[in-house]
């Protein structure tokens, strides 16, 4: 029989532990059916509430459920990152723990790995339940993305992916410490079979993503997988001596020609903030990129496990 290693990241999901486990085996017949042995890897991202303890009285009462527990908060990427780490099946899936990742589709997304597909992810065709403005910002992201990146991200891409070994191996040797794993799904590359679902609104709990967590996880990506922040910072500062240097020519003959003075202090104090601002933008880009490489220079684990079973 083949294993099918169910890795389901957790932060404060002590309302949804057991929800999913028995959503989850409703599909008993079909891993039957395909001789599908299955292990539930719960990846416990430093909660707070009662999601270790949940965890454990289900392994208590079935073996096949496992945990790895941080010592702390250290995010969905690297508990993502230690679920695949710990997987130990011939195939793995990525799923959130709120439900809002429907475990019926499992059998379906099955069928097209079995069909040669080395991978079968999800997107959402739409966005209910979340605020427009979220929604807006979300698809503006994905829009750039495709436009600054060569790695392609699908608007509307879920975690929710479902891969062979050779996938597995292959997303967990690029070992970086700043990790987008929509980006490292794409980068990879592999057969990957698109599968579209309408958004599900989680029943139980909130979700821990703020619109802000979203914004700085936008960067992550952004300066994860693109140079062109770089690239645009070099072409404004260009664009600013050039500009510089014709404005020059200009005060000089308006002065030879008609005598006319340079203007006054506030048309000077505009152009010098207005400068400065630049300036103060391009570094933080700079500063992005040089951040990131702190980071990596430095080494440190992406996680550390405090209790695993």
């Amino acid at each position: 029989m083949k294993l099918l290693s169910v890795i389901i990241p957790c932060y404060n999901e002590e309302e949804n532990i057991r929800d999913f486990y028995e959503e989850f085996f409703r599909n008993q017949a079909f891993f039957t059916e395909k001789e599908l042995d299955v292990e539930l890897l719960y990846i416990d991202d430093g909660s707070r509430d009662g999601t270790v303890d949940e965890v454990r009285r289900l392994h208590e009462e079935d073996g096949r459920v496992h945990l790895v527990s941080f010592s702390r908060n250290f995010g969905k990427e690297a508990a993502i990152y230690a679920g695949l780490q710990k997987a130990a099946g011939d195939f793995a899936v990525v799923m959130d723990a709120d439900l809002q990742d429907p475990p019926s589709l499992l059998p379906q997304m099955y069928s097209y790995i079995e069909e040669g597909y080395d991978s079968v992810a999800t997107r959402r065709v739409s966005r209910k339940g979340e605020p427009p403005v979220r929604s807006f910002f979300a698809r503006m992201f994905y829009r750039l993305m495709n436009k600054i990146s060569r790695t392609e991200i699908v608007d509307g891409a879920r975690d929710y992916r479902l891969m062979t070994r050779k996938v597995v191996d292959a997303v967990l040797a690029m070992t970086e410490y700043n990790r987008f794993t929509k980006g490292i799904f794409g980068w990879v590359g592999f057969q990957t079979k698109w599968l579209e679902f309408e958004n599900i609104e989680r029943k139980k709990g909130e979700t821990k993503w703020s619109f802000w967590k979203l914004f700085a996880y936008s960067l992550e990506g952004i300066t994860a997988f693109s140079t062109m922040p770089l690239t645009l910072a070099a072409l404004m500062g260009a664009l600013f001596c050039v500009l510089a240097f014709v404005m020059i020519a200009v005060i000089i003959v308006k002065t030879l020609i008609f005598g006319d003075p340079t203007s006054g202090w506030p048309s000077l104090v505009c152009i010098i903030m207005l400068v400065s601002g630049v300036q103060l933008f391009c570094l933080g880009i700079v500063g992005q990129y040089l951040s990131k490489t702190y980071m990596e220079v430095k080494k440190r684990p992406i996680y550390l496990v405090k209790e695993d079973f």
